[in-house]
């Protein structure tokens, strides 16, 4: 668990769990939070982050640790709007992916969601793609913040099924947009800061949790519980439901005081990364924000 001071005078305790789930051998997920040093000199705040990896021969692994270290370290080193920094890391991370896959045959086709939230100033700013999910609670109203980038919800905002034949679809797995899928991404970034009240709930999710336990329940458990201990009953309530995934969530809590939530231990998995070394393209560190486009047609199905 984590507090993190923030200068309108909100901070947040924060808690990072990610499991193997009941069936899978490998995590492929990560679950991070990360505060900027002490001395950090562009008001950054903190970031938090789920990644959801996809690829066979631990390659998924891959895909989402070298997601989440890169676009950690881009977001605390690059200057620039949180926006255009946001979009940069998102962009630098396909590129970094694409790289490693192309230089290590047993990788190809490795890809992976991520779903970010930056926090600073009292304010949260949306980094988004696949089907990971960000909500948030605001007192009884529980608001899913990110867009599924998948077949079936796209299907569904367009009229063709109803939520209720989605969930039973044979294509729910398939995804139109992830990390690794080629050099043309449309990831969803905020260009509007949402403004932060004091208790308000963040949550983030890998599909391990929010394919298993309906929102309803996610509400209920994230808003009862101190971050910790919501984290431990979210991925308790997913295994308890099968647990077929791997099951990665944060819970952060908008807080004034400086009291902690209940809880204690290291929250965040730690990842054994791959070798960074040339793999961050150049272009990715302009402080640009890079045009993306959404392909028209395809997709990958989630390993």
């Amino acid at each position: 668990m984590a507090t993190t001071p923030q200068t309108s005078g909100l901070r947040f305790d924060a808690a990072m769990m990610s499991n193997v789930g009941a069936v899978r051998t490998l995590n492929e997920d990560v679950a991070v939070y990360a505060a900027p040093k002490a001395d950090d000199g562009l008001g950054r705040g903190s970031l938090a982050l789920v990644a959801d990896g996809m690829g066979g021969h631990a390659a998924g692994e891959v895909a989402s640790g070298l997601a989440a270290e890169i676009i950690r370290r881009i977001y605390f080193e690059l200057d620039g709007t949180i926006p255009a920094v946001l979009a940069n890391a998102f962009a630098a991370a396909n590129s970094a992916i694409l790289a490693w896959a192309a230089e290590h045959p047993e990788c190809a086709g490795m890809g992976t969601t991520c779903t970010a939230l930056a926090l600073a100033d009292g304010q949260a700013w949306l980094g988004h793609i696949g089907d990971s999910r960000a909500y948030l609670l605001r007192g009884t109203t529980f608001t899913q913040l990110s867009t599924d980038q998948t077949l079936v919800a796209q299907m569904v905002r367009e009229g063709k099924l109803t939520p209720e034949q989605a969930a039973v679809s044979p294509v729910s797995n398939v995804i139109l947009q992830a990390l690794g899928m080629g050099p043309e991404i449309g990831p969803i970034i905020s260009n509007e800061p949402l403004a932060l009240q004091p208790g308000d709930v963040m949550v983030l999710c890998t599909d391990g949790l929010s394919g298993l336990v309906p929102d309803a329940s996610i509400a209920e458990l994230a808003g009862r519980l101190p971050p910790y201990e919501a984290c431990l009953a979210l991925i308790d309530a997913a295994i308890a439901a099968g647990g077929h995934d791997n099951v990665s969530v944060g819970v952060l809590r908008a807080v004034t005081d400086s009291g902690r939530s209940a809880g204690a231990g290291d929250t965040t998995r730690q990842m054994r990364l791959p070798d960074l070394a040339g793999v961050e393209p150049p272009e990715a560190w302009d402080g640009g924000t890079r045009e993306l486009s959404i392909p028209a047609a395809g997709g990958r199905r989630d390993a």
